[in-house]
């Protein structure tokens, strides 16, 4: 099982998006199961569980684990094939985000659309590289820093593109036969306050739902 992979068909998305399915995933995620053993975790018929199962093996979301007897009946043991999905901006490819349409660097919506690129990007290499059974090189820095005024933060914006320029103008080498392109994308965003887990009952209670909060 894979620890995470990318839906890239708009069909799969939108079988991965019923909440009936999405929770038949969840249980696949936790380990393999039968028709009849899901319909007593999600509370639903054994035929309608059946049903949900084909449309998703249909799509690759699940994939037979193996088989065994019961009775004078063989079940099939599911698995989901990843233990998480990420929904790529190519199963909705005609209104997917385009971050060259416009260049903001301090706009969160441009933020938004790098990553959705980032995902859209990644997600096509992991699939290519899984074809060619290559190994894909790529990197990813992840960290927090808490800065003490909105004057320091500027101050960190300016020397972390003054730092990153100065390496991509070290080792850019355009005119390099046999080079390969890389992008290369830096984010910095408010960090989101954990929440206490939210009761049925509290959300019920709720108008609308809140935004969430942030770091400032």
């Amino acid at each position: 099982m894979l620890d995470v992979t990318v839906i890239e068909d708009s069909e799969a998305a939108a079988v991965s998006l019923d909440p009936i399915r999405a929770r038949l995933l969840a249980e696949l995620a936790a380990g393999p199961a039968s028709a009849t053993m899901l319909a007593g975790q999600v509370g639903l018929p054994r035929q309608k569980v059946n049903y949900h199962l084909k449309a998703l093996e249909r799509h690759g979301l699940v994939e037979l684990a193996g088989e065994r007897r019961k009775g004078n009946v063989t079940e099939r043991l599911m698995r989901a094939t990843a233990a998480s999905y990420v929904i790529s901006p190519l199963a909705l490819a005609a209104v997917q985000p385009d971050p060259d349409r416009f260049r903001d660097q301090f706009s969160a919506r441009w933020l938004l659309a790098l990553g959705a690129r980032l995902v859209r990007d990644v997600g096509s290499l992991i699939t290519g590289a899984a074809r060619a059974r290559k190994r894909l090189a790529t990197y990813a820095l992840d960290g927090e820093v808490r800065f003490a005024s909105a004057a320091d933060r500027a101050a960190f914006v300016e020397e972390l593109t003054a730092g990153i320029s100065a390496l991509i103008h070290k080792y850019d080498a355009p005119e390099a036969e046999g080079g390969r392109d890389h992008r290369i994308v830096v984010a910095l965003h408010p960090t989101l306050k954990d929440r206490p887990p939210v009761t049925e009952a509290e959300a019920d209670a709720r108008p609308s739902a809140a935004p969430p909060e942030l770091d400032q």
